[in-house]
């Protein structure tokens, strides 16, 4: 028998991960009867390896094989459904709040899901659809059927559902249909600002107002877009115009709130107006801005212009008087007063009294060319730039004719927009100075440019003081906030003509007149006569005394408190009717003496 010689194993240490291997004696090759037990557990370890290894190259191949024939049988449809899915947790891009001058916000992002389906795979639309119009009522069954049977792997079933919504469509269970993070714009405020913010669209897409003005910034800047916006004055003032619809049975109203001094839109109020997060929703006549947008003939606010053009001019004095007596012919139009004197009227008898005859001869002796100019100067002939797209542009004639200088005398074949009539009148009020209006504290324009001396704008302040005390808006005056302003009566057009059953009045006014500190215009579209009014429909019976309770509202807010001033005593108001002027001015402490022009009488004064 043979043996083999013996030996012995020497033990070897392995380095982690080092596979063990059959040992050689004696250079020779052992055959496997002889390997030890460590040996054969080497080897099936090894070929268990390459079996594991083996099977994950199989699944891999799998995979790959059953993804081409995912993409070649659904084609590109299945893959814009992936994308589709993948882009749904994607955050929306951001967009800045909107702030008022107090930083109270006005308009924000808030969280929210939208509901999407993959048509593709709901397995029965009709029940599906019935299913989610019972969880979310403003759907339309008729519409969901539609979207879930068109075989569309993406469409939209419902944008910006709450937490509560999208809890109760999850709980449905229904395949097919996904939810997809999105970002609500919240107006926080609802209808108030509307006209002044503006709205979205689905997409957070400025389209309207502010919104749309600043869209780009909105969506780039990340601290909020401040206004020059006062939303507490906002509030008091749109609540007084919708009471005064009411009361008066009017279409519609408008009214604006401007600083005095630097022209700041501290409200602007447009009615009907809108919920801007239902904007699609709204009518063409509510979305329509009337402060901004529609350019109206103003009427006799315009008698405001015309005599601070007079004394401005150096060719009128406050004493010159005037022949009211008649109407005045020009070719075929006659122009009269509604509130006729018969008598030669002083040129401060002329505002006070809102005499259309009267204002016409001023025109007349100051010229087409003249009071072109002067209502140019104001801002009055050009567009003007608040912030908002919603800007209309004056209507005027292309020849400026004599009689269309009598006519814009009192405000009648001339239309601008409510915000170009409280800025002109700022200027004239403000000691002189038109700055443009904004709703934007960054575009204050700090010099502005000066279109009246300091002397003239005093004298108009206190004619419209007097225009609340003796004339034809006593109803404006509220005690202690020495209200001064002017009525503006306009039939509206209609056929080519004018329907006199149709008006809309207007009170452009300031206070304090002693200090001026802020604007306040209100319009009323087709005011009703009333039995309180005698049936009378002219502002100084709506317009006029819903400015005062506007200014009796807001002054509080404003830090503007009543107080007395001795140039209210009936004695100075008698001489500045007659047109001296001097001791009405002795009598004040805001201003040092004013000089007005010593022009040539045109008529004997009484």
């Amino acid at each position: 028998m043979m043996r083999f010689p013996s030996f012995r194993r020497q033990p070897r240490f392995v380095y982690p991960g080092e596979e063990l291997r059959p040992v050689r004696a004696m250079g020779s090759s052992l055959p496997p009867q002889v390997l030890d037990g460590a040996a054969r557990r080497a080897l099936e370890t090894g070929r268990t390896r390459m079996l594991v290894t083996a099977g994950l190259f199989a699944l891999a191949f799998l995979s790959i094989s059953v993804r081409l024939v995912d993409v070649m049988v659904l084609g590109s449809d299945h893959r814009a459904a992936t994308v589709h899915r993948a882009a749904a947790t994607a955050p929306h891009t951001e967009r800045a709040d909107i702030v008022d001058r107090n930083g109270v916000v006005l308009a924000t992002n808030l969280p929210a899901m939208n509901l999407y389906a993959n048509a593709q795979r709901v397995l029965d639309p009709a029940d599906a659809a019935s299913r989610l119009v019972g969880v979310l009522p403003d759907l339309k069954k008729s519409e969901v059927f539609e979207r879930l049977s068109s075989g569309r792997p993406f469409i939209y079933l419902a944008r910006n559902l709450t937490p509560r919504q999208q809890q109760v469509v999850n709980d449905l269970g229904i395949p097919g249909v996904y939810f997809e993070d999105s970002e609500y714009r919240a107006t926080l405020h609802g209808h108030l600002a509307s006209h002044v913010l503006g709205a979205t669209d689905l997409d957070n897409n400025g389209i309207a107002g502010v919104e749309l003005a600043f869209d780009s910034a909105l969506k780039q800047r990340t601290e909020p877009l401040r206004l020059t916006l006062d939303i507490r004055v906002q509030h008091a003032v749109r609540k007084t115009i919708l009471d005064a619809m009411a009361h008066f049975k009017a279409k519609a109203g408008t009214a604006v709130v401007l600083d005095a001094r630097t022209s700041e839109i501290l409200s602007l109020v447009s009615l009907p107006d809108y919920d801007p997060e239902r904007f699609g929703e709204a009518s063409e006549d509510a979305r329509f801005n009337r402060a901004t947008l529609g350019v109206y003939e103003m009427g006799s606010t315009f008698k405001v212009f015309n005599t601070a053009m007079a004394l401005e001019s150096g060719k009128i004095r406050l004493q010159d008087t005037y022949d009211t007596t008649k109407p005045l012919r020009i070719a075929r139009f006659s122009i009269r007063d509604s509130h006729p004197e018969d008598r030669w009227l002083t040129v401060s008898e002329i505002l006070v009294h809102s005499s259309n005859i009267g204002s016409a001869r001023i025109a007349m002796d100051i010229g087409p060319d003249g009071q072109r100019a002067f209502l140019g100067s104001l801002g009055l002939l050009g567009p003007i730039a608040t912030g908002l797209p919603e800007s209309g542009s004056p209507l005027y004639p292309d020849r400026w004719r004599d009689v269309s200088t009598m006519t814009i005398s009192f405000g009648h074949g001339i239309a601008v927009t409510p915000v170009h009539l409280a800025t002109a009148t700022a200027a004239v009020i403000n000691g002189g100075v038109l700055r443009r209006a904004t709703l934007l504290p960054d575009h204050i324009e700090a010099e502005g440019t000066r279109v009246i001396q300091p002397e003239t704008s005093d004298v108009v302040r206190r004619l419209m003081r007097l225009v609340v005390q003796d004339g034809t808006a006593k109803k404006a005056d509220v005690v202690g906030y020495q209200v001064g302003g002017k009525t503006g009566t306009a039939e509206k057009a209609s056929g080519g003509g004018y329907d006199r059953k149709k008006l809309r009045t207007s009170f452009i006014s300031a206070f304090p007149m002693n200090d001026p500190k802020y604007v306040v215009l209100v319009v009323l579209d087709e005011p009703q006569g009333l039995k309180e009014t005698f049936n009378f429909a002219t502002a100084g019976w709506n317009a006029a005394p819903t400015a005062g309770r506007v200014i009796e509202a807001i002054a509080p807010l404003l830090g503007v408190f009543p107080n007395h001033v001795p140039t209210d005593d009936k004695a100075i108001r008698e001489a500045l009717l007659k047109g001296h002027v001097r001791p009405y001015l002795a009598a004040t402490p805001v201003s040092t003496a004013t000089t007005v022009s010593t022009g040539g009488v045109h008529a004997p004064a009484q």
